[in-house]
């Protein structure tokens, strides 16, 4: 193999690897004096970014988990409220039942007093009106008894010595 038929860039001479390396050090001075801190500090905003976004998201994390707790306790106390709640109306529905039941009970013990009492009453007059009727019954029986009886003077007569016999008895 002749490297002389090869292309010069593949086997250069020292001349021109002298001048490339002059080029690649004066770019590569250029590139560290002004590049590469450009492209350093890009980077490292682009980091402080980064971790200003990973900080802020945990931050976000943190304040959704305590929402979430206070969310759940909110729940818990509103759950909490609700029972009592019901349990006051369940205890105010037993009270008012109770209630209403002694005033149903004082209410019906009263009528039945009123209706024993104008039964009572009506039995009373139902009796004076019977007592009534007997004694007028009674004195017209014994008037058409005695009528009767004392048709006669002299049976008149009998029956007057006989009521004064009995005062008489009575009296001594």
């Amino acid at each position: 193999m002749d490297f002389n038929s090869l292309p010069a860039i593949l086997t250069p001479d020292l001349g021109l690897l002298f001048w490339m390396l002059l080029a690649f050090l004066v770019v590569f001075f250029i590139l560290a004096k002004y590049g590469f801190p450009a492209i350093v500090g890009m980077v490292e905003k682009r980091k402080a970014y980064i971790d200003e976004s990973l900080a802020k998201a945990h931050e976000a994390n943190e304040k959704l988990a305590n929402i979430q707790a206070e969310s759940e306790q909110l729940l818990r106390e509103a759950r909490e409220q609700s029972a009592q709640i019901v349990k006051d109306a369940a205890a105010a529905r037993d009270s008012m039942v109770s209630l209403a039941e002694v005033k149903a009970r004082e209410e019906s013990a009263r009528i039945i007093a009123e209706a024993k009492a104008q039964i009572e009453n009506e039995k009373q007059a139902a009796l004076k009106e019977i007592r009534g009727e007997m004694a007028r019954l009674s004195v017209e029986v014994a008037e058409k008894v005695l009528r009767k009886e004392l048709s006669s003077d002299a049976a008149q007569m009998e029956y007057v010595d006989q009521l004064l016999d009995e005062v008489s008895s009575n009296a001594k």
